[in-house]
């Protein structure tokens, strides 16, 4: 199984977007939470089948909701999520951090 680590920039990204939706309804921040563990699953098991967006960066979709996680795979069988990226915001945002 391979280890999964935020940035904290990726980690307060989450729990914004989490709690943004929890506040909108009543049970979908758990609905988001689940999403992400799902892909982080799929990125696991397979972290290659997910497009790169940049040089050493790939993109995984949440099924189900607007946003994406942006993670590198590291040569210890780790993924470092460096964005949890809603999908009509710049990409710059994110570009700067790596």
């Amino acid at each position: 199984m391979r280890t999964v680590l935020f940035t904290p920039a990726a980690r307060t990204e989450m729990i914004h977007a989490q709690d943004w939706y929890e506040a909108e309804l009543p049970g979908l921040g758990e609905r988001f939470e689940a999403a992400v563990n799902d892909v982080l699953e799929r990125v696991c098991e397979n972290p290659r089948q997910f497009p790169v967006v940049r040089a050493g960066l790939r993109r995984a979709l949440l099924h189900g909701f607007p946003y994406a996680l942006i993670f590198a795979m590291k040569s210890d069988d780790g993924i470092t999520v460096v964005a949890c990226f809603h999908g009509s915001r710049n990409p710059m945002h994110w570009h700067r951090r790596v």
